[in-house]
């Protein structure tokens, strides 16, 4: 029994530094989180990784602890070395998911037609910076500009600033009082990006 509690412990200081890659991965993304089984399976790539980083990060430590000092490489050096390249690692691919970067340059070879983001619906908020027209189920219009929006379309809510009722000939029925505006997403049939006039009239 005890045999059993032993491995079990070696084994998640294993899988530790990859759960927390994967931690901050999808506090940082608007990626839904996977499935436990998932989510081992994740932790162990991401550990697979974070070991090969770390067994180069002691070599050229050793290698240049030959001609110049900096410290001795204990056994807790390999563990703390695995949890800094997991936050690192976390964030470095948290920024590659939220931004599109990656993706891109391998859209532009031919290799991929996929973005980096969890969804389109994502996407055209990230990529569509702009007034938007919500249209209700109920045939109601609602014009303002979105400050928060919700990562998939089947559930959160948006809030708008600057709100506006848009009545059947397209004109702007201001709401008096009313900074900002909750709504669910449950409520919207479809939304609206309009073409950026306020920065040509800017320009």
């Amino acid at each position: 029994m005890d045999s059993i509690s032993n491995d079990l412990i070696v084994i998640l200081q294993f899988l530790l530094p990859g759960f927390v890659a994967a931690w901050i991965f999808y506090s940082l993304t608007s990626y839904s989180k996977p499935s436990q089984f998932e989510r081992v399976i994740q932790a162990l790539i991401f550990t697979l990784f974070i070991q090969a980083l770390v067994s180069i990060v002691e070599f050229v430590l050793l290698k240049i602890g030959n001609h110049w000092s900096i410290g001795q490489w204990s056994e807790s050096s390999p563990v703390i070395a695995s949890i800094i390249i997991a936050i690192i690692f976390g964030i470095a691919f948290s920024n590659f998911a939220n931004n599109d970067k990656i993706h891109k340059l391998l859209r532009n070879k031919g290799i991929t037609r996929e973005t980096s983001f969890p969804s389109e619906w994502f996407g055209s908020f990230l990529n569509n910076v702009t007034f938007v027209v919500l249209h209700f189920k109920d045939e109601r219009r609602l014009y303002g500009w979105p400050i928060e929006w919700p990562s998939e379309s089947s559930s959160g809510h948006f809030v708008i600033a600057d709100p506006s009722w848009l009545d059947e000939q397209g004109q702007e029925l201001r709401i008096t009082g009313v900074n900002n505006i909750l709504v669910n997403v449950q409520d919207v049939k479809w939304v609206e990006f309009l073409e950026k006039t306020w920065e040509k009239e800017n320009g």
